[in-house]
């Protein structure tokens, strides 16, 4: 190639480059004009998800209403998938690349709030959105319908499937839904989780396991001739007894937990039944079935000690998180070209009263971007995104709903979701989602390292669903 002609070509080729790059960029700008033409439209739906507050697998209202208005924009929708009524799949477009991203809606149990800074419940013993499912699934579908507007437009070529996925703290929805093989056809999903921070999470979790353990005795009156009972109570003691002092000789990133359901009914009577519920957790699966397999031995030797029957029910369980850094690294770009979050001096002072209302320090919200950090194993929670991530590619990041340090899973987050500082993390993720999917679209080169990055970090390890035989276990009405 002579001189000029190779100049010539570069060019040519610089010139390309540079017309892909603002191509790139005003795609993104649309993300961004996007997301605010639905603006209100996603905090009407957030907020109205707030309000309803359902647990999980009774989502019916919040399904609905997001699942209409993915049908609204031009998606098309199939409901009742996975064999849950209040699942769904909304698909726009067609061939590859087939993005996906993950939504959720179900609330928590019991911790119903008022919209302010201190602890009253709107609507006592109710549920309420404490890990803010509610800004989750609609900021997902806010950057979804984004996307699919691009593809309207022929501006962006291939697929997005939006999955609606019900029952994320209790029975797991999205193990069904991997089950039922419905993300095998993915490229990459995205996923992303209210928190108090701003990143692109390159974290794992702990893989998990949940089951019920019921024991059968025989029962006596406790006074006239207890000799002839056999406690169901003291079997279940004497398992609880047994995980106690095995805590010693677990790794320190083991967890158990346990609650108490049923532990007979009257003081008199030597009790017949007794149930108990155990979740086990661990840093990784291999790991994990080493402590499950010793507790359920326990739970044996508590049914043989009392001489009692036992039976030991799997509820669900969930693998670790994949973490992907060659996506978080396109997250990072994205969250970096938005900028931080701003709040209001009311919304500081709101912050700032729920920290000092759950005596954590009075530093009020973060709104920053945060540098990506090291990949490292699970510190705390686990998530059925988990295996999700064994299946396919997942690309994660996090904004904040909630002041620095809130307690998750209580009033002080729920106090936050309905609200302008949940709405101010709900339209950031919406954006950041959208723009980074818009890379995943138009660079094969992205998709193709981290699609690589995602089979060297889960090896021969085959994915098998941690649940039982059988349809989900959905609520008898």
């Amino acid at each position: 190639m002579s001189r000029l002609i190779k100049s010539i070509f570069i060019t040519f080729l610089g010139l390309t480059m540079l017309i892909a790059s603002d191509d790139w960029s005003k795609n993104k700008k649309a993300i961004d004009k996007s997301v605010e033409k639905h603006r209100k439209a996603l905090i009407k739906i957030s907020d109205a998800i707030w309000h309803n507050a359902e647990l999980a697998l009774e989502e019916h209202k919040s399904s609905k209403i997001l699942a209409d208005y993915a049908e609204k924009n031009g998606f098309s929708v199939e409901r009742g998938v996975a064999g849950m009524p209040t699942a769904f799949i909304a698909t726009y477009g067609s061939g590859r690349p087939r993005i996906g991203i993950l939504g959720e809606f179900d609330a928590n149990a019991g911790i119903s709030q008022k919209l302010q800074p201190t602890k009253e419940a709107r609507v006592e013993g109710a549920p309420g959105h404490g890990c803010g499912h509610n800004i989750y699934g609609t900021g997902s579908l806010g950057a979804a319908i984004a996307i699919k507007e691009l593809m309207a437009k022929g501006k962006l070529k291939g697929t997005i499937v939006f999955y609606g996925t019900p029952a994320e703290e209790t029975i797991f929805g999205k193990v069904w839904f991997a089950r039922a093989g419905l993300f095998n056809d993915l490229d990459v999903c995205m996923d992303w989780h209210p928190g108090a921070d701003m990143e692109a999470s390159t974290q794992s979790s702990k893989a998990l396991i949940d089951f019920r353990v019921k024991f059968t005795g025989k029962t006596a009156h406790a006074s006239a001739d207890p000799f002839n009972g056999f406690s169901a109570v003291d079997g279940m003691e004497l398992f609880t007894t047994g995980i106690n002092y095995y805590r010693e000789h677990i790794k320190p990133t083991a967890r158990i937990h346990y609650q108490i359901e049923k532990a007979g009914d009257v003081v008199n009577v030597v009790p017949d039944k007794a149930q108990i519920w155990v979740r086990v957790r661990e840093n990784d699966r291999e790991s994990l079935n080493v402590v499950y397999e010793r507790v359920k031995k326990m739970a044996a030797a508590g049914a043989l000690m009392a001489e009692v029957e036992h039976e030991i029910n799997l509820i669900s369980g969930i693998y670790e998180i994949l973490p992907n850094r060659r996506g978080a690294k396109a997250i990072q770009s994205n969250f970096e070209m938005l900028g931080p979050i701003t709040y209001t001096k009311s919304e500081e002072k709101y912050a700032k009263a729920i920290q000092r209302e759950t005596g954590k320090p009075e530093v009020g919200m973060d709104g920053i971007i945060h540098p990506i950090k090291e990949t490292m194993p699970a510190q705390g929670g686990s998530t059925d995104v988990g295996d999700v991530s064994q299946i396919v590619p997942v690309v994660r990041l996090s904004t904040p709903v909630a002041p620095k340090d809130a307690p998750w899973h209580s009033w002080a987050v729920v106090a936050c979701t309905g609200m302008s500082i949940g709405h101010k993390g709900l339209i950031h993720a919406s954006k950041a989602l959208g723009m980074t999917m818009v890379d995943l679209f138009e660079n094969p080169q992205l998709v193709k390292e981290v699609k690589a990055e995602f089979k060297e970090r889960k090896g021969s390890t085959k994915y098998e669903p941690m649940i039982p035989q059988g349809p989900p276990p959905i609520p008898q009405k």
